[in-house]
């Protein structure tokens, strides 16, 4: 069957990936999408969804007829064949994506990563240390959005008086209005300003190299398949550090949010966290998190060949959204428990919240250096914390799952 044969899909189950109902809560919906309509069809909004975690994975798999070069969100804007500007490499397909993705890898090493171990133990104690002081304080606000925002400058060479002000504008690209279809206007002024101030940044470490990451990107080269000597344009870095105030920022903080507020919904599974926070009992934490409530929820595709999925006939020029959320949900992947929060479980190489592939997320690793890191100074420093969940306020994204506000209470060692 072709998308006309079933445009009803929308009427049996709703799903409006802009819906502030659906932000709240979207695993109900999903729940229904792998029971009932695994391949599911919107002639509303015109775009495909894949919910279950064998067709997901096949569609990261996919890199050939499931296209990324328009890139990964369904803002119609967002959408063109020039999403690169915004999104670097994750809106391109090989050989440029690869071209691409081996010089940003002679920068962005696993070596240096690792290297900024002692540099982010150094930042969580100086932001968590405040936090004990206050006792009361916005988990958001006071420690998870500065931390990812701190590493990520650091990396890029970014001053300390300079990063409030990109992490307001971080925030503003990825917000939504209720009601608001597209990239709104505060968000393409965000834009705009964050790619003139890395421009002035690229411009000023041209004329002086350091040893941060923007100046081995300007150095980084390799010898190309034609046998020239490839390196980084200008347009290249900018979208790639475009892309690391996102990915690098906006992602991590989301997903120590989301471990702070699932393990204070489930204190059994965190009470021997606190007890032994031991390298293991909180990568258990983070990993689970990763699973239950993931900080990237959805991923857009574009059919660039005919390709099949169920009983349907996908053609070229459609949209499928991969629903990484759902697909980490799973009950034919993780059991029949998949919707309880439950720390231990050995899912690590199935979970799909770094994609799979050739498009396999570049920052994994240091999302979770940084994620463990900061719950593991928490769990060593309190003996219990408290989330009013009343006063919290949820991020309204399309692509991203997590919270704006997170009052927090906590009672110190």
């Amino acid at each position: 069957m072709t998308a006309a044969a079933d445009r009803g899909m929308q009427t049996l189950i709703p799903f409006d990936p802009y819906s502030y109902d659906f932000h709240e809560d979207p695993y109900p919906t999903y729940e229904r999408l792998r029971r009932e309509a695994p391949v599911y069809y919107n002639s509303d909004g015109d775009f495909w969804a894949l919910s279950r975690h064998a067709d997901v994975a096949a569609g990261f798999r996919d890199n050939v007829r499931l296209s990324n070069s328009w890139g990964v969100s369904i803002d119609p804007t967002s959408y063109n064949p020039h999403a690169e500007k915004a999104m670097s490499f994750l809106a391109m397909d090989d050989p440029r994506h690869l071209r691409l993705r081996k010089l940003v890898s002679k920068g962005f090493t696993p070596r240096r990563v690792n290297e900024l171990t002692g540099r982010i133990t150094e930042l969580t104690a100086q932001h968590w240390d405040k936090c004990l002081q206050m006792g009361e304080f916005d988990y958001i606000a006071d420690f998870a959005g500065l931390l990812p925002m701190d590493v990520v400058s650091e990396l890029l060479g970014v001053g300390t008086a300079d990063r409030a002000h990109l992490r307001v504008q971080s925030d503003l690209l990825i917000h939504r209005e209720e009601g608001v279809t597209d990239v709104p206007e505060a968000a393409i002024y965000a834009y705009l300003e964050l790619h003139r101030y890395y421009t002035e940044l690229l411009t000023e470490r041209r004329k002086n190299l350091g040893d941060d990451l923007v100046s081995a990107l300007i150095g980084a080269e390799m010898v190309g398949d034609d046998g020239e000597l490839a390196r980084l344009t200008d347009d290249e870095i900018i979208g790639f550090m475009m892309l690391m105030v996102v990915a690098g920022n906006e992602t991590t903080t989301k997903l120590l949010a989301n471990s702070v507020f699932w393990g204070n919904r489930n204190p059994g599974e965190l009470a021997p966290v606190f007890a032994d926070p031991d390298e293991q009992n909180v990568s258990d934490w983070v990993e689970e998190t990763l699973r239950y409530d993931t900080s990237s929820q959805m991923l857009l595709r574009r059919v660039a060949e005919e390709v099949e999925f169920g009983d349907y006939t996908i053609e070229a020029g459609q949209r499928i959204l991969l629903l990484v959320g759902s697909a980490n949900r799973d009950e034919e992947v993780f059991g029949p428990d998949a919707d309880v929060y439950r720390l231990g479980r050995d899912s690590t190489r199935a979970i799909l919240s770094f994609g799979l592939g050739t498009h396999f997320c570049l920052g994994a690793h240091l999302a979770r250096l940084e994620t463990n890191i900061g719950l593991a100074e928490m769990a060593r420093t309190v003996k219990s914390f408290e989330i009013d969940e009343a006063g919290a306020e949820r991020v309204h994204s399309v692509n991203v799952r997590g919270f704006a506000k997170l009052p927090m209470k906590v009672q110190v060692r």
